[in-house]
């Protein structure tokens, strides 16, 4: 179920809608709901289904019980011990921002398109805010004048607020994510050289790229090697290299491949140095990729500013998340301020009806998607890869951590102030490469691994 789904809907079904735009008939449905549906109503419905998610991680779950008490009686039951206008309430309106005119930074990868679309297609003006979204070089350097205080808030790959929050690679501050940016929208990606090696374990000895060492990059790359036998600290060399510059970096055979987000692939293809061996998601549908970030600091210091960007960022999401508007983010993101790409490019993507650079042509609409629920389990899951990978020593207190940095429980916490109930859950299970995850046993999980550091 997608954060902007009616989330007291039992329709839902795998075939396509009729107008062929859409995943499924479900999906065109809260399209045509959307353009009917006012800004409370969807702030309302944000609220509901957080709520409902946390509640039943399972979507099965959350079927078998509204058919067992009726849509009308589970919004009812639902309002008993939480007061859903209430929360809206706290969640649309906010006093006035301390501070309108702001900067947030960002890496120019289709992963921030709900951060950068919100500038050209009006969400923070919207929200009364001046915000200039600031392209940036590198991950270390969005880091560095996140924590300086250059920037206010910024587009972050969503396993660096875990690892900003533990000093690693930088003195501890407390960050948070406050909103995952997207899910899926990765691609493993190989010189057109390589044509004959879509075998992984033919890949020993390569060149292989990230963007950075706190990265799902790092993490989901390792995975898939040490699953196909291949130690990622022996038998390769991980490089970390900035998206922008990965292309070149392949063109000069500098690098064999890379995992990194979509439009580089896709540039890759469409210059002709490289092919899509694989997306990110046929290891995990749903993966986490980045994150809206800021310092604990700012949100507590501008408390209504904060909450005037969350919501021009949420509102973003929404219209991402919607299949019928990516033909226009694409354009909208695509000038040299933004993205600097080929709209046909960034279409692909965001679309996703591609060309992989082997002579087909795929067509994956979730591809990449646009949901901002920032699951506890994500973060612990990442906290395991850190252990894995000897980035974090010594014992780690997961769900400590991830309720620290992860914000599904910065809204428990508020949910709390306001007298309420919080969900019982912010964590659900899923699967890794057909291998379940537990984020109730995070060190059996992290023991269970063949090939690791720690």
């Amino acid at each position: 179920m997608s954060m902007f789904s009616n989330p007291f809907s039992l329709k839902s079904t795998l075939r396509r809608c009729l107008c062929g735009r859409h995943a499924s008939a479900e999906e065109h449905a809260a399209a045509e709901r959307a353009a009917t549906l006012s800004d409370e109503a969807r702030y309302k419905e944000v609220v509901a289904s957080g709520l409902m998610r946390a509640l039943f991680p399972n979507d099965l779950k959350r079927r078998a019980f509204l058919k067992a008490v009726g849509t009308s009686t589970a919004a009812a039951a639902l309002a008993t011990f939480f007061p859903l206008d209430v929360a809206t309430e706290a969640f649309a309106q906010t006093g006035k921002p301390e501070k309108t005119d702001l900067k947030v930074g960002f890496i120019p990868i289709t992963c921030a398109t709900p951060i950068i679309m919100a500038h050209p297609m009006g969400f923070y003006t919207k929200h009364g805010l001046n915000v200039e979204v600031v392209k940036t070089a590198g991950w270390a350097v969005v880091r560095d004048k996140t924590i300086n205080k250059e920037y206010d808030a910024a587009h972050m790959l969503a396993p660096m607020p875990l690892a900003i929050s533990q000093g690693l690679g930088s003195n501890p501050i407390p960050f948070v994510a406050a909103a995952i940016e997207n899910i899926n929208g990765q691609s493993f990606t190989l010189g057109i050289k390589h044509k004959d090696k879509m075998d992984v374990k033919s890949w020993k000895g390569m060149k292989l790229a990230i963007p950075y060492d706190f990265s799902m990059h790092n993490y989901l790359l390792r995975y898939l090697l040490a699953e196909n036998g291949i130690d990622p600290d022996t038998d390769v060399q991980l490089r970390v290299v900035p998206p922008p510059e990965m292309v070149a970096n392949l063109r000069a055979e500098n690098i064999d491949g890379f995992l990194a987000p979509d439009n580089v692939a896709q540039r890759a293809v469409f210059d002709g140095v490289g092919f899509i061996h694989s997306l990110s998601k046929t290891m995990w549908d749903g993966h986490p990729c980045c994150s809206f970030a800021a310092s604990k600091e700012f949100i507590s210091t501008m408390p209504n500013t904060y909450a005037a960007l969350l919501r021009a960022i949420v509102d973003a999401t929404g219209y991402a998340s919607k299949a019928e508007n990516r033909k226009a983010i694409a354009e909208a993101i695509a000038p040299a301020a933004y993205l600097n790409a080929p709209p046909i490019v960034l279409e692909q993507v965001l679309v996703g009806k591609y060309a992989d650079g082997l002579g087909n042509i795929k067509d994956d609409p979730k591809r990449v998607d646009f949901d901002p629920f920032p699951w506890d389990s994500f973060a612990v899951w990442m906290l395991t890869q850190m252990k894995r990978w000897g980035q974090v020593k010594g014992d780690v207190d997961y769900t400590k951590v991830a309720n620290e940095v992860f914000l599904a429980t910065d809204a428990a916490k508020v949910m709390k102030e306001m007298g309420l109930t919080p969900p019982a859950t912010t964590m659900k299970s899923f699967s890794v490469m057909g291998k379940v995850f537990d984020p109730a046993k995070p060190a059996e999980y992290v023991n269970s691994f063949a090939i690791k550091r720690s």
